[in-house]
């Protein structure tokens, strides 16, 4: 008879339960990322090609769009980014730089109007050493916060639970999106 994985490597050295997210290791071997800088192999670029449904955007803009973050932080993160392939901030035109700031603004509002978070963390990480998972395609991250939204799931776990599928939170926030704005 086999033995099961418990027994064949004893149990655990803590008392401490386990929450196996498997689907975790998807985004951690790198799957959706490009594996160079060109526009062909960018997520960034061909998820405004797509069905806004399929591609879990929220929200379209003539210079940037909103998307949700396909392994968000929290319920209801998401990202303003350009439709240009730009990998710095200084690379964005004066137009693509105003819409950014004013599609994360009107983000910020939709989310607190549908979710109501008692904050966000808003953030570019500028190159894969800063934690862009995709650097060549610069993205504004709005993260809402909830008090004791980092509790021992991510910290101890390295888990996150998250109360909603994504293509419902996509659905209830471009439903609360103004139309004809940023």
């Amino acid at each position: 008879m086999r033995p099961e994985p418990a027994e064949a490597f004893g149990p655990p050295e803590d008392d401490l339960q386990r929450l196996w997210t498997p689907h975790r290791m998807v985004y951690i071997g790198g799957q959706d990322k490009p594996t160079d800088a060109s526009v062909g192999q960018c997520p960034f670029c061909r998820i405004p090609t797509g069905d806004d449904e399929a591609g879990l955007v929220v929200a379209r803009g003539s210079d940037c769009y909103a998307v949700l973050n396909l392994y968000p932080y929290n319920g209801g993160h998401l990202m303003v980014l350009p439709y240009r392939h730009v990998s710095d901030l200084t690379e964005l035109t004066d137009a693509e730089t105003r819409e950014l700031v004013e599609m994360t603004k009107t983000a910020m509002r939709v989310v607190r109007e549908v979710y109501a978070p008692a904050g966000f963390n808003l953030g570019i990480n500028q190159g894969e050493v800063a934690g862009a998972g995709i650097a060549a395609h610069l993205h504004q991250h709005v993260v809402p916060r909830w008090m004791g939204d980092s509790n021992f799931l991510p910290i101890v776990g390295r888990t996150k639970a998250l109360p909603e599928l994504l293509a419902d939170t996509r659905a209830r926030l471009a439903a609360a999106w103004p139309r004809g704005g940023a």
